[in-house]
């Protein structure tokens, strides 16, 4: 195995993961804001046991087509929930059920889920955790909220991020945060009754 170097960047590779990353600073009670164009449940599972005991997760879809794309081969809403690129062992297919059950309780109890309306509109990822006495941690990269993004697989994406250790910048990244997940314009629209809708038929 290659030696970690030791650098602000999670790339996945030799620097890090950002699995790892949002693992070590997650805290009791803390708040979530979190950008990424995919959310899967098996990346959930590897932080469920953190994940359970946080105040709350705002999760912004950068990628509209996350909930609304209609395959035409297969007429299924391409929500991308289940890893579907990722060759998941059978024991984990036949726990599959569970595991949805299990995220779609947490998103009722914890978490609001908007996205983009406009397609290819935001591109950026971004994980900011503010811990229940105020501190902040952030990275923003390239990373989406699946096994391979967050480095969790055997065989993971290699990706660009940073991890962010400035306080101004931290502070502005969730100000940026903010004024898309509030904006009235049109841009966000509220879609966790269909993300628990889909959760809800694995």
């Amino acid at each position: 195995m290659s030696k970690i170097i030791q650098s602000a960047i999670r790339d996945n590779h030799q620097r890090g993961t950002v699995g790892n990353f949002i693992n070590e600073h997650l805290s009791e009670g803390c708040f979530l804001s979190f950008v990424s164009a995919y959310f899967t449940i098996y990346a959930y599972q590897h932080l469920k046991n953190k994940l359970d005991n946080i105040h709350s997760l705002r999760l912004l879809f950068g990628e509209p087509r996350f909930t609304s794309q209609i395959d035409p081969k297969t007429d299924k809403k391409q929500f991308q929930i289940e890893d579907e690129k990722l060759i998941i062992p059978i024991q984990n297919r036949l726990t599959q059920s569970q595991i949805a059950f299990d995220c779609a309780n947490w998103i009722k109890e914890k978490c609001e889920i908007k996205s983009m309306v406009k397609p290819n509109f935001l591109h950026g990822k971004m994980y900011h955790i503010k811990s229940a006495n105020g501190n902040e941690k952030a990275i923003l990269g390239s990373s989406n909220f699946t096994v391979n993004g967050l480095g969790f697989s055997n065989y993971p994406n290699i990706e660009l991020n940073i991890e962010v250790d400035s306080d101004r910048d931290r502070a502005d990244l969730l100000n940026w945060f903010d004024e898309l997940w509030n904006d009235d314009t049109g841009l966000v629209e509220d879609v966790k009754d269909e993300v628990l809708k889909y959760l809800s038929k694995l």
